[in-house]
């Protein structure tokens, strides 16, 4: 009887322990799968869509001028600084000879396309025109954004590195004030190339009327916008492309695409562009200025037969439209 005993209390004992051991299993299992062990991803670029740069608008600085470099019977040259979201960004500044605070100037705002970073210097892209700017009475300001010129350097990430053009600009549309000379209700946008992109989702974002021309800029979806010239790349884009796909995991890249917000787009724009760029397809501004209308912008689009990606030989007629462009819009006020 006593060994009965004693072996049914062993397997009493085994019995218990192996129901607690299934039920402490099954208990884990069914945890695991109700409450599944979930990845923190941490969206730092949500603030660089369109509608968050819409709330953010331009913050306000001091316009500082500092070295003169050239001077004319026109105008004198100036490289400036000013500071966006505390880092410094240098530009090149070309104020008429006649600009003073009781004769304030119409401002243009010139944003540059694409520059090597190892043979840039401020002006490169804008110097030309911003001579016949200030030689009819603008002040231009060309921003050489971070990374460049004397500009602090950007964030390290590829993409907050484009998306920093557009707070630097907003920043900069905003410290016109600071500057005695300037007029800061008479502002006007030139931009060339990935500048004009840059234009084009400034306008999306401010929703301002700041009159704006365009040489043959892109205007494809990003990120198409930079897959398209990724060949140019040494590794042929594939570092690019990888964190391209990082970004379309975390992120809605129609979100951060100023070609779905044109309707947000009210200012008075004129585009130029050459049948010969072999940086901008024609095809891309026929099919950008075809998709305005019925739109609240005005747009006035001229081809150039035979052009290439910087308007020769055209130059000096794109430039002479610019300067009736923008005495209409900011001398005269039609």
């Amino acid at each position: 009887m006593k060994r009965i005993a004693v072996v049914t209390l062993i397997l009493s004992v085994v019995l218990i322990a192996g129901g607690v051991y299934y039920a402490l299993a099954g208990f884990r299992q069914s945890d695991s799968v109700l409450s599944p062990i979930t990845q923190v991803v941490e969206r730092s670029l949500d603030k660089y869509s369109i509608d968050s740069l819409t709330v953010r608008q331009g913050k306000a600085s001091v316009i500082v001028l500092d070295e003169a470099v050239a001077t004319t019977s026109a105008y004198t040259a100036y490289l400036f600084h000013f500071m966006s979201d505390g880092k410094k960004v240098t530009g090149l500044a070309h104020i008429p000879f006649d600009a003073a605070d009781g004769n304030k100037k119409p401002v243009i705002v010139q944003l540059r396309g694409y520059v090597d970073r190892q043979v840039y210097e401020s002006g490169v892209g804008t110097r030309r025109s911003a001579e016949v700017f200030a030689g009819r009475g603008f002040i231009s300001l060309a921003p050489d954004f971070l990374g460049y010129g004397g500009s602090d350097n950007p964030a390290n990430d590829v993409f907050e590195e484009r998306f920093q053009t557009y707070t630097v600009t907003l920043d900069l549309l905003a410290s016109v004030s600071s500057l005695p000379m300037a007029d800061a209700s008479r502002i006007g946008i030139w931009a060339h190339s990935n500048g004009g992109q840059i234009a084009l989702t400034v306008l999306a974002i401010t929703r301002g009327a700041y009159p704006a021309t365009l040489w043959a800029p892109v205007t494809r979806p990003f990120p198409y916008s930079i897959l398209y010239y990724t060949d140019e790349a040494d590794d042929k884009g594939k570092a690019l492309r990888k964190k391209l796909a990082e970004f379309e995991r975390n992120y809605d890249v129609d979100l951060f695409t100023m070609v779905n917000f044109t309707d947000r787009i009210h200012a008075p724009v004129q585009l130029h562009q050459g049948t010969a760029d072999d940086a901008v397809p024609v095809k891309w501004s026929e099919e950008f200025v075809a998709g305005l209308k019925g739109k609240d912008i005005t747009i006035g689009y001229f081809l150039y037969p035979g052009a290439d990606h910087n308007l020769q030989p055209s130059w000096n007629t794109v430039i002479a439209r610019d300067i009736d462009f923008f005495t209409t819009h900011l001398v005269t006020g039609k």
